[in-house]
């Protein structure tokens, strides 16, 4: 069976040219959302893949129409194949029952997990750039500088108040007392 799936992300769009496709390619049912590709709850895509048996192919007339990144379209791909179900997306010329299409989807699925695995890269040497600037630990600096937290010290030696010490010093009363958990008797790390 062919299962036909239209998404629009807002009611003011139309849906024909989406239904109308997939209508013309054989569709025995077409399933419709009205919601953004990156809502992860869309009624109409359950409906699909609820109804979908072994040897039945998801129709789509774009790829986009399935979800806004290439990540999740690859991981709902592999929900599919994994299933016994193809894919179909008729503007963009790619059918997982055809070893061709079967071979672009797979090549745009290896680009997808090139560009993650770049970022990870990316974001790696980032942190370790700046663990080496920074030294070892993470996040930004304290704003508790050992200047405001000797000035506390004599604050609250003379027995100001610790809402009045962290006023006078420029901290948040939560910063004061992550610094001074004793309520000013004991300073903290």
């Amino acid at each position: 069976m062919l299962i036909g799936y239209a998404r629009v992300s807002t009611s003011d769009q139309n849906l024909t040219l989406q239904t109308d496709a997939p209508t013309a390619a054989g569709c025995e049912r077409i399933c419709i959302d009205t919601a953004s590709g990156a809502k992860a709850d869309r009624p109409g895509l359950s409906e699909a893949l609820n109804v979908a048996r072994r040897g039945d192919t998801l129709v789509v007339w774009k790829l986009d129409r399935l979800g806004r990144s290439m990540k999740g379209l690859v991981e709902l791909a592999a929900d599919l194949a994994t299933r016994g179900i193809e894919l179909r997306s008729l503007t963009d010329g790619i059918d997982t029952a055809t070893p061709t299409g079967r071979l672009l989807f797979h090549i745009l699925a290896s680009i997808a997990e090139m560009g993650r695995e770049l970022i990870r890269e990316r974001t790696m040497a980032g942190l370790l750039a700046a663990r080496g600037k920074n030294g070892p630990g993470r996040g930004r600096k304290s704003v508790l500088t050992p200047k405001k937290r000797a000035t506390a010290m004599k604050l609250l030696a003379a027995g100001d108040r610790p809402r009045d010490v962290a006023e006078a010093i420029g901290v948040s009363v939560a910063t004061f007392y992550r610094h001074f958990p004793a309520g000013g008797s004991e300073p903290g790390p």
